[in-house]
C-alpha cells in the first residue's frame, strides 16, 4: 500500500468512524445480550439433555485408555505423528506455545491496515493453512483406534492371538485395522495375503531389527499369535 492508497484509508475511515455509534453502550449491549442467549441456550439444553458424564471411573481396569475431549484431537494425534521421545516436549508444549505467542504478538508484526484477505495473500494463506492442518488432526485423532486392543473383526477361535498381539506390544510399530502405530514397521492389517503361515513364524523368531523376536513367548500362545496374523487376509 502507497503512501496516497494509505491517505485515502484513513480519511474513509475518519468519515465512517465519526458516523458510527459509540462504543458503550451500544456495542456493550449489544454483547451483553448475545451473552445471556447464549447463556439461556445453554441452561435449556442441560435441562433438556443433561450432561454426557461417561461411566463410573473404575481404578482397578488394566484395559482403560484415556482420550482428550474433541478440541484437543488435534494436539493428541501430532502426539502421536511425533515419534521421537525426545520431541515430546516439542508437540505438547512447544509447538502450542509458539502458535498462541505468535497469535497474541499478531497486532504489533503485522501493521498492514489492509483486511480484505485477496489483498493479504500471505496471511490468507497461512489462516487457510493452520486450520486446514488443524481439521486434518482432529479428524486423524477423532477416527484413531485403541492404542492397547486391536478391534479387527476376526473369527472368535482367533480372538486369543488377538490378545498376544495386543499384549506383546506389536501396535507400538504395526497398525492393524485402525488401532496401532503407522510405523516404523509395516501395516499387518493383510499380513496373511502377502506372508504364508511358516514364513510369519520365522520372522516372529529371526526378526529384523528393531523388532524384538518373539521366540521367548510360551508355545501356545506363539501359535496362537502365528494363526492370528496368518488370517489376516
Amino acid at each position: 500500500m502507497n503512501r496516497r492508497e494509505k491517505e485515502e484509508y484513513l480519511r474513509k475511515y475518519s468519515i465512517l468512524k465519526n458516523k458510527g455509534k459509540p462504543f458503550f453502550p451500544y456495542a456493550v449491549g449489544k454483547d451483553a445480550a448475545m451473552a445471556c442467549v447464549v447463556m439461556i441456550a445453554i441452561i435449556l439444553m442441560s435441562l433438556t439433555f443433561g450432561a454426557e458424564l461417561g461411566p463410573k471411573a473404575d481404578p482397578t481396569t488394566t484395559t482403560y485408555v484415556p482420550r482428550p475431549e474433541w478440541y484437543f484431537f488435534f494436539l493428541f494425534e501430532l502426539l502421536r505423528v511425533i515419534k521421537p521421545a525426545n520431541f515430546t516436549p516439542l508437540a505438547t508444549i512447544g509447538i502450542p506455545t509458539i502458535c498462541l505467542i505468535l497469535l497474541f504478538l499478531l497486532p504489533f508484526y503485522d501493521r498492514n491496515p489492509e483486511r480484505r484477505p485477496l489483498r493479504r495473500p500471505i496471511a490468507t494463506t497461512a489462516g487457510i493453512l493452520t486450520i486446514a492442518a488443524i481439521a486434518y488432526l482432529t479428524y486423524l485423532g477423532a477416527s484413531a483406534g485403541s492404542p492397547t486392543q486391536i478391534e479387527l473383526k476376526t473369527p472368535a477361535r482367533y480372538e486369543a492371538g488377538a490378545l498376544v498381539a495386543a499384549q506383546s506390544g506389536c501396535l507400538a510399530c504395526h497398525k492393524f485395522g485402525e488401532n496401532g502405530n503407522s510405523g516404523p514397521g509395516p501395516n499387518l492389517s493383510h499380513i496373511g495375503a502377502r506372508l504364508p503361515k511358516q514364513a510369519i513364524a520365522r520372522t516372529l523368531i529371526n526378526p529384523t531389527s528393531p523388532m524384538p523376536s518373539y521366540k521367548d513367548l510360551p508355545p501356545e500362545k506363539f501359535n496362537e499369535l502365528v494363526n492370528f496374523l496368518a488370517q489376516l487376509k
